[in-house]
């Protein structure tokens, strides 16, 4: 196939996404990571632009599996569902048993693993999040969450938050506040 073809197969999917041009960042990540206290709820607060999250009120919870792996649901409000809730289920496991903070998601066994690099984390108030999917490594496709125990976050912790994505060479321009009012 023609990579000139392939971008603009491409198009409509970037869009919804944040794309650059070369290699993907490879931030410090959460040094001494353990995933027990990491599974449970969190909220989005903010987030790059992803295809696959565009509804208000994006929650995740993890739970453990009895065959090791991690449970992922994940839900939005989406209006063009007349604000239901829509629920998506997948698996989440740690790729790099020496870098636990390195781990992998998937929602379709038909597709690899995607990275879902914990950047920082207290476990209790806070996480960043950090994928990347670099494309003939030329160009690449990143992401970046801001998650939090509650429904909001302190103003300093998202600050925080951005700050450590932009120290490890992560562009944020185009990050987004998540809506969590509709949350009942």
């Amino acid at each position: 196939m023609s990579p000139v073809y392939l971008l603009l197969l491409l198009i409509p999917v970037s869009s919804a996404q944040t794309f650059h041009w070369g290699p993907c960042s490879t931030p410090e990540l959460q040094s001494n990571f353990t995933l027990e206290p990491y599974l449970g709820e969190w909220y989005e607060i903010a987030k790059l632009p992803a295809y696959f999250a565009i509804g208000e009120c994006i929650q995740a919870n993890y739970s453990m599996r009895e065959d090791g792996t991690v449970r992922v649901l994940n839900s939005q409000v989406l209006n063009v569902l007349n604000g239901s809730r829509w629920v998506v289920e997948g698996t989440a496991k740690v790729m790099e048993p020496k870098e636990p903070a390195k781990l992998g998601v998937q929602f379709t066994s038909f597709l690899p693993y995607a990275p879902y690099w914990v950047v920082s984390t207290d476990y209790t108030t806070y996480s960043v999040v950090y994928s990347c999917t670099d494309i003939f490594e030329r160009f690449h496709f990143s992401y970046a969450w801001i998650l939090s125990r509650s429904p909001t976050l302190p103003t300093v912790i998202v600050d925080y938050a951005k700050k450590l994505l932009i120290e490890e060479g992560i562009d944020i321009s185009k990050m987004t506040h998540t809506d969590q009012n509709c949350i009942v």
